[in-house]
């Protein structure tokens, strides 16, 4: 049995969903222990308990220990993988698209096409947004052979939640492939999503997309943003996605949501600045896609190699995870060169494990 230490580095929940991801493809049972105990509110949230839930529910596991609150658990896999249709519904505004990137890689090795219709929060701080997701993740997954889609049918802000995501994940057949980023190179231009929910008159997405692209303008990036207005999420709610694209295809996001007290302007002033140090940074993802990435590196079959803003607590956890989980090899190299010599997790799987 895999035993994790929950409190290790970053201390969050993002340990708990790269090693139920992984131990539901390997068919490891896990132990782990002390979950979130650096976080204010320690202990499964509704997300977290959701995720490893819907593991076991794709597998045929089992969950002891289970529950709101809970700091320790043993998840036993299932022999099988199946895909198929699933409804999740976390109940509160916790991360949809968090619970998205946990059962990803499940489905990628599912032996048939998988649909998940998630409902939550998908734009919220400490989170990835949905866009980011979207626009950015995805399409770097694309290049790696994973066939996946994000269909956003309804925002979900905090604190009601109930936003409605589909995820569409089709099986990766012979595995992923590596992905190498190693030269960021110039930029061509930046796109966005400005999105408001409730809004309209207070004109908010259009003063998001203005100051971003004024703000672009003087770093003599040229800026092109879709402007939205929502009127089906539960609350008023704001999201702004940058995503910056380079002549050597490396994508580059930022995304910042509203909250009341946070002014439209200072939204896209926290966009355009993450996003252009990460830019001057040299790196050739963000700090976000950054640690996302390790996860699908580690089973892709051969190097996967990019760089990194820096090397955050979330980064060193998921090397620490892919090298204990899956015996890949990761290292981070001067220059904050991230190489990852992934496993090539075969559709039959490892260690006995079959995907049928």
């Amino acid at each position: 049995m895999i035993k994790i230490d929950g409190s290790l580095y970053s201390g969050s929940g993002t340990i708990l969903r790269y090693a139920a991801a992984l131990c539901t493809l390997t068919g490891e049972p896990l132990h782990m222990f002390r979950i979130r105990e650096k976080r204010d509110r320690p202990g499964l949230r509704r997300q977290h308990l959701q995720a490893v839930q819907t593991c076991a529910e794709l597998c045929g596991g089992s969950l002891e220990g289970g529950g709101i609150g809970s700091r320790e658990i043993v998840y036993r896999p299932g022999k099988d993988i199946r895909g198929g249709d699933f409804r999740v519904d976390i109940g509160s505004a916790g991360s949809a698209t968090m619970l998205a990137f946990t059962l990803i890689p499940v489905a990628l090795w599912a032996p048939e096409p998988s649909r998940f219709n998630l409902i939550g929060g998908l734009f919220q701080d400490f989170a990835p947004s949905a866009y980011h997701m979207q626009k950015v993740l995805l399409p770097l997954l694309q290049r790696m052979g994973a066939d996946i889609s994000f269909t956003i049918t309804r925002p979900g802000y905090v604190p009601e939640g109930n936003g409605e995501l589909i995820v569409e994940v089709n099986p990766a057949g012979r595995g992923l492939a590596p992905i190498e980023m190693a030269v960021q190179g110039a930029m061509k231009k930046v796109r966005g999503i400005s999105l408001s929910s409730h809004l309209q008159e207070e004109k908010v997405s259009e003063r998001m997309a203005r100051e971003a692209g004024d703000l672009l303008a003087r770093h003599g990036i040229g800026f092109d943003a879709e402007i939205l207005h929502d009127r089906t999420a539960l609350q008023r709610g704001a999201a702004l996605l940058l995503r910056a694209d380079t002549d050597t295809e490396c994508i580059l996001g930022s995304d910042r949501v509203g909250r009341r007290g946070r002014r439209s302007e200072a939204i896209a002033g926290f966009c355009v600045r993450t996003l252009m140090e990460d830019i001057r940074s040299g790196a050739t993802v963000d700090r976000h896609t950054a640690d996302q990435l390790i996860l699908f590196g580690g089973l892709a079959a051969g190097r996967t190699e990019y760089i990194i803003p820096a090397a955050t607590d979330h980064v060193k956890t998921n090397i620490e995870m892919i090298r204990k989980l899956l015996g890949a090899g990761a290292e981070l190299l001067p220059g904050r060169r991230l190489r990852i010599d992934g496993i090539g997790l075969h559709p039959t799987g490892r260690q006995g494990f079959r995907v049928c």
